[in-house]
């Protein structure tokens, strides 16, 4: 069972409570894995403090243009929709940053002048916090495309039953990437204006993704009414809300797990597993 916890905007928690549940489930017995697809800026092994064993590097597929061969008739440049190609008369231009791996410009080259190259583009880190498999990635700097590192991330082989995916804030290509054919998504958000247009951001991305979701209320007894009353009128789930907290606050400044701090805020994660892993039933 594929997990996701997502948000239409940063901040409003989503990694304290996929490395809280990752821990709840495995201390629960389960076989478990986190995957922090945030790639960008991964900081779930701040709080769950995994041995890194293996580092990989992450690639993206460019193409590789032969001069030798290419007779700049410019079907490459034409097929691709993001300009990572461009046909001059003397020499046709790869921009890599740019290129999405399609492979479309290799299909449509009559003389067979574009092969494929990799390209590093970050690193991939695989180890375990006790009993919890563990994966992030990192992107490296400069780099501007992070969905094939988000892939590397999804598809490192795991053999755990529950996979809980920390996926980046908003609703762009990395979170549709992370979100795409998981079997649940928790949306985690605040009780705030900001909090509300995003979470109706999210909630649209996550319906047009066609993957069940329910919504979690982070600070609850702050901000307003209108998350409760939207997810009434939109019959969303509202799984769990979690009051603001200051040790909560505390624990996570310390890098400290917050399940092993506050004990009302493990009994919520508690609760939301159960209503999880009930939603496979």
């Amino acid at each position: 069972m594929r997990i996701a916890i997502a948000s239409g905007k940063g901040g409003t928690g989503k990694t304290t409570i996929a490395s809280s549940l990752a821990y709840v489930a495995a201390k629960q017995g389960k076989s478990v894995a986190y995957l922090d697809c945030d790639v960008e800026e991964p900081n779930g092994h701040i709080f769950l403090k995994p041995t890194i064993e293996h580092i990989v590097d992450i690639s993206k597929r460019i193409p590789l243009i032969d001069e030798s061969l290419c007779v700049h008739c410019g079907r490459c440049a034409e097929i691709c929709q993001f300009g990572a190609i461009a046909c001059m008369p003397q020499r046709t231009l790869v921009f890599s940053e740019s290129c999405h791996s399609c492979g479309g410009c290799e299909l449509v080259c009559k003389v067979g002048a574009v092969k494929e190259t990799k390209r590093r583009i970050g690193e991939l880190r695989i180890g375990r916090s006790g009993d919890i498999e563990f994966v992030d990635g990192t992107l490296d700097i400069g780099e501007a495309m992070s969905p094939p590192a988000i892939r590397a991330v999804r598809e490192t082989q795991l053999e755990a039953d529950l996979q809980f995916l920390d996926a980046p804030p908003g609703t762009s290509c990395p979170a549709v990437e992370t979100v795409r054919g998981c079997d649940l998504t928790v949306l985690v958000t605040e009780p705030t204006p900001f909090g509300l247009n995003d979470l109706k951001l999210a909630v649209e991305m996550i319906r047009v993704l066609d993957v069940p979701f329910g919504v979690v209320i982070n600070r609850s007894d702050l901000g307003d009414d209108g998350v409760v009353r939207y997810c009434e009128l939109q019959g969303i789930p509202v799984w769990a809300e979690i009051k603001d907290d200051r040790r909560i606050a505390e624990a996570y400044s310390r890098g400290d797990l917050i399940v092993d701090v506050v004990p009302e805020f493990a009994q919520v994660m508690e609760r939301l597993l159960c209503k999880i892993t009930k939603q496979k039933q």
